[in-house]
């Protein structure tokens, strides 16, 4: 995919977009709040407010990857989402989302984007399967995952360590046929 030539995804509430410079200044604001970077991964008494250099540096990891868009809602920055690991010799990827906008939690932003970016995928990409991995406590993501048509396909125990205490992840699965719409 041409960089220069990144589309735009529209949905009913969500629209996925490229990321440009003017992004940075919503992500700074959107902070970082524990709760939401520990559904990451992270330690969330570890967590330090973001500075503006690790704003810019979202918004240009976003800027540089052909398969990584900005969600929108409302008009405003809600989170990423991206493919990654593309294997098109067996039409499959992965994909990643976040939510960064506290406000976005729990509205359905997530499952859109997602639903829209897996649509993308197999109608415009030809891929057939998208896989992912979640923690096994974050039920929110789950539960959106399995909304867009995402079985549990595994298991990896104990594969992360957060605040001291390990967290098995999930290992899901959606092919083209199971997408729910």
């Amino acid at each position: 995919m041409n960089l220069a030539n990144k589309i735009t995804l529209h949905g009913d509430r969500v629209v996925l977009r490229e990321a440009t410079p003017l992004d940075v200044t919503a992500r700074f604001a959107l902070g970082n709040t524990p709760e939401i970077q520990a559904m990451f991964g992270a330690d969330p008494a570890a967590v330090r407010d973001i500075t503006p250099e690790a704003a810019e540096a979202w918004v240009q990891s976003h800027i540089d990857d052909a398969y990584a868009w900005i969600i929108e809602a409302g008009g405003a920055l809600a989170g990423g989402v991206r493919l990654h690991t593309i294997n098109y010799s067996d039409k499959r990827a992965q994909i990643a989302i976040g939510i960064v906008d506290p406000d976005a939690l729990g509205k359905g932003i997530g499952t859109e984007a997602m639903q829209l970016l897996a649509a993308h995928a197999f109608d415009t990409m030809g891929l057939h399967r998208l896989g992912c991995r979640v923690l096994d406590f974050n039920e929110r993501a789950i539960a959106a995952y399995e909304k867009v048509g995402f079985v549990v396909e595994g298991r990896e125990r104990e594969a992360a360590l957060i605040a001291g205490k390990w967290h098995d992840d999930l290992i899901l699965g959606l092919l083209a046929q199971d997408l729910k719409r």
